[in-house]
């Protein structure tokens, strides 16, 4: 099995994944039981935009076995496991970034509707629930609060924390944080928004479950909603109420943090001209500029962000609890912490060309060090019991 970090990093470097799915393709159709040959071209489907058929193709996988492996380079300093949920390359917690080409073995094993937790799981130091919080994963996440408590090793991020991070929920539990602004996300269906039966504009709306700036927009009258819905098909959205989040110079600021075991690490920095910031999308690789910005926020982000954010950082793990938690956010005009979404889920990588930015090899480097290092603390401290 190649796995998604690596299958991801020959999308992310531009190169053309069809012949390596036509592989893939013609080695699950020689072997009807090569679950890793399915599983890795249901990845590079969807690395390709073809989503429906890349699923299908998982839970042909699934069929088969519900348990894959990534081995540790060389002999195992940690075997770690999690549990994962079907659906697409948002869906679980991206492990393989975090720990390949290293000491630690990955096992993988998917459970859900139909597939049960195994009776008896793979040998393991420390567990990881990589399931992250969305409406098909809602009643896995509800099912294992029940057994859990019962896990035989240490297991990571509860799933009645990462309940708490939905879209809906996570701004009524940062409500009364005064550093902190999140803006209410409403969930409406497409016929209450056809009536506009809605707030006053502008406002920012998206499809529920949706990620990545998928069917994001924002909507500033009522004709651009009505636009909106003939390009948008999906039932249900979320609206919230569009927040100007400008610097004093007129650009945007959009920061990845990652809470590890509540201590903050930089990830990385976009800035653009557009409200809707997506780190590919901000001309980051184009602009020298920006990235001396970015190198600045990561090299003096321990003395800088994370000390100006620190009562709101702290709330952020004091309110969630979770070992491993993702944020996106902004800074507003008046220093407060802006929330677009936490989740468990989103991309933390080391896949940027290190000719460009070369500054962020040893800032992921600490981000890698520190989460192999929550995971070797857990595993000792279950040996020394």
């Amino acid at each position: 099995m190649t796995g998604l970090a690596k299958l991801f990093k020959v999308a992310f470097d531009g190169q053309d994944l069809t012949q390596l799915g036509t592989d893939l393709l013609n080695r699950a159709q020689t072997d009807v039981n090569d679950a890793e040959a399915l599983m890795d071209l249901s990845i590079v489907l969807q690395l390709k935009y073809q989503k429906e058929i890349a699923l299908g193709v998982q839970a042909q996988a699934l069929k088969i076995k519900t348990h894959y492996c990534l081995p540790a380079e060389g002999t195992p300093s940690i075997k770690l496991l999690a549990l994962m949920a079907p659906g697409d390359i948002t869906t679980n917690t991206p492990l393989e970034f975090l720990v390949e080409n290293s000491s630690i073995s990955l096992d993988m094993i998917y459970i859900g509707q139909r597939l049960p937790l195994p009776k008896t799981l793979p040998e393991h130091d420390v567990a990881f629930l990589a399931i992250g919080e969305s409406t098909d994963t809602r009643p896995i996440l509800e099912g294992l609060t029940k057994i859990v408590d019962q896990w035989p090793c240490p297991l990571l991020n509860q799933p009645r924390n990462i309940l708490k991070t939905s879209r809906e929920a996570a701004p009524d539990y940062l409500a009364s944080v005064d550093s902190i602004v999140m803006p209410s996300s409403q969930r409406i269906g497409r016929k209450t928004l056809k009536a506009n039966e809605i707030p006053s504009p502008p406002f920012i709306i998206r499809p529920v479950d949706s990620h990545a700036g998928r069917g994001l927009a924002k909507i500033e009258r009522i004709s651009d909603l009505n636009d909106y819905l003939s390009k948008v098909q999906d039932s249900k959205f979320f609206i919230s109420p569009f927040i100007d989040y400008r610097s004093s110079d007129g650009l945007y600021r959009k920061y990845r943090v990652v809470l590890i075991s509540g201590i903050p690490y930089a990830c990385h920095m976009g800035i653009s001209q557009n409200w809707m910031i997506h780190y590919l999308n901000a001309g980051m690789t184009e602009s020298e500029e920006k990235r001396r910005e970015e190198e600045k926020f990561m090299t003096h982000f321990d003395t800088d962000f994370a000390l100006r954010h620190q009562k709101s950082l702290k709330s952020l793990q004091d309110t969630f609890d979770l070992d491993y938690l993702v944020i996106d956010c902004g800074e507003m005009q008046d220093g407060k912490l802006l929330i677009f979404e936490i989740d468990t889920g989103a991309v933390v990588h080391a896949m940027d060309p290190p000719d460009i930015f070369p500054y962020k090899i040893p800032q992921m480097k600490k981000v890698f060090s520190a989460f192999h290092d929550m995971l070797a603390r857990v595993a000792n401290d279950r040996k020394d019991l």
